[in-house]
């Protein structure tokens, strides 16, 4: 019998036209945008649809409309399919994590909603006064990595550090514009195979995120945490979230805090997770699973069809059970 993880993605999986055809099949994937497009005050549902796509990749708008999406996609499988199996354990990726939280019943679906929106505010509003980008580094490894962006800091005096451990080979860094420049021109001649700068406006995950953190914080304390029915995997420390205590702490240093997804994963697959299931748009975090655990089955879920082929392997899993 397969052990299964639920997967939730984050910003830079938003596509115009996500969950459209969820809501369109499923009355409680149209529930779920209209309960959000009432807690917003706007029609978040109209721009996950329709875009336009400027709109959609703004950050104010992107994290809102990700966390709707998966959740609209976890309902619909839920309801479709009767029940899912208990998840062994949950894990989203930066912004994913809120959905993974309002999945393991840790956050109310309307609260999570409230809390991304104010996120996506309060990273905008920190980078208009620090301005940063990011940008994905491939083909070196981890301590080549972090010795780059300690030079380029070191060089410039500004900030920049790792905000993704995504896969092997593959690591995102976060910073101010000179500090991430000096840091690109690094990785480069110390061998990187690729140096590409993200389409990203802010220095998400590094520490011109903590005037966001602090904000974070208080709006955070507003609002119920519950203790998760499954645990939840932290991007920080790649260990279980078990209590409220944590997921607070956790909502507001990952902010500032680097994304172990790699570690993530493999803290999954040694749980005895043999079944990932990405939950929302796009396939970004199973892709990178492949690269992790190559081994575990992967599925997404971000429409009709992905909630057809979830149910077959369902079927499949337990006639071999």
């Amino acid at each position: 019998m397969h052990q299964f993880a639920y997967l939730f993605p984050g910003q830079g999986s938003q596509v115009v036209g996500m969950g459209q055809a969820l809501a369109t099949a499923y009355p409680v994937a149209a529930a779920t945008f209209a309960e959000a497009d009432d807690v917003l005050g706007f029609a978040l549902s109209d721009l996950c649809f329709y875009g336009p796509e400027e709109a959609l990749n703004t950050t104010i708008n992107t994290q809102p409309a990700l966390l709707v999406t998966s959740i609209a996609a976890w309902r619909a499988a839920a309801a479709e399919l009767g029940e899912l199996p208990l998840a062994r354990c949950a894990a989203g990726h930066s912004l994913g994590e809120y959905s993974a939280l309002v999945a393991a019943g840790a956050l109310a679906f309307a609260d999570a909603v409230r809390l991304v929106r104010r996120r996506g505010e309060l990273m905008g509003q920190a980078d208009d006064s620090q301005p940063g980008g990011m940008a994905a580094i491939l083909a070196l490894d981890n301590t080549t990595v972090e010795q780059i962006v300690a030079d380029a800091g070191a060089q410039t005096g500004g900030v920049v550090q790792v905000a993704n451990y995504n896969s092997p080979g593959q690591v995102v860094i976060s910073g101010d514009l000179q500090t991430l420049g000096v840091a690109m021109e690094l990785a480069s001649a110390r061998g990187a195979r690729k140096v590409v700068r993200l389409p990203i406006s802010i220095a998400a995950h590094s520490a011109l995120m903590a005037p966001a953190a602090r904000a974070m914080a208080a709006a955070l304390a507003e609002v119920t945490v519950a203790e998760p029915q499954v645990p939840v995997i932290s991007n920080i420390t790649a260990q279980p979230l078990q209590h409220a205590a944590d997921i607070r702490h956790e909502l507001v240093e990952q902010l500032t805090a680097g994304v172990r997804w790699d570690q993530s994963v493999r803290t999954m697959a040694q749980a005895g997770v043999t079944a990932f299931v990405e939950f929302g748009s796009g396939a970004v975090l199973t892709a990178l699973v492949k690269r992790i655990a190559p081994t575990p089955a992967r599925l997404n879920v971000g429409d009709p069809a992905g909630i057809v082929q979830l149910g077959n392997f369902m079927k499949e899993a337990s006639v071999h059970a």
